[in-house]
């Protein structure tokens, strides 16, 4: 049976910890926000990866940016203000090689539009919300 250095025993480790968080990270980022629990809902989703990993990105105005992007989940929300008050929202969660988990939102004020740029991904999927796969 081969030996194993310390080193390489520490780069399999470390090799099998950061596809672990990948992983963890991907698997989060399908689950929508609760909006139901105050009578809200999530009414469209959009999902995108990047195939060269590299050369990726996406601005989301007034809400946030994010380089080196290796996959993205968007998803239109209606929310419920008050009795007579409605808004729509982007919520969005990402990967990045530094980050492994972000998160984030834009809430429509009326005064604005809710628009992200998806600069050099793929668009996976388009549509009504996915049921999360927990």
């Amino acid at each position: 049976m081969p030996h194993l250095s310390a080193a390489t025993l520490s780069s399999v480790v470390l090799g099998i910890g950061a596809f672990a968080v990948a992983c963890w990270a991907e698997e989060k980022a399908e689950r929508p926000p609760d909006l139901e629990s105050s009578g809200g809902k999530i009414i469209f989703q959009w999902n995108y990866s990047c195939p060269s990993s590299k050369g990726c990105g996406f601005t989301c105005p007034g809400a946030g940016t994010a380089a080196h992007a290796t996959k993205l989940t968007i998803y239109l929300g209606k929310m419920h203000l008050s009795a007579n008050e409605t808004a729509l929202a982007l919520f969005y969660n990402y990967s990045t090689f530094e980050i492994p988990h972000g998160n984030g939102f834009s809430i429509n004020t009326g005064l604005g539009t809710l628009s992200c740029q998806v600069n050099g991904m793929d668009e996976e999927y388009s549509g009504p919300p996915r049921k999360p796969q927990y």
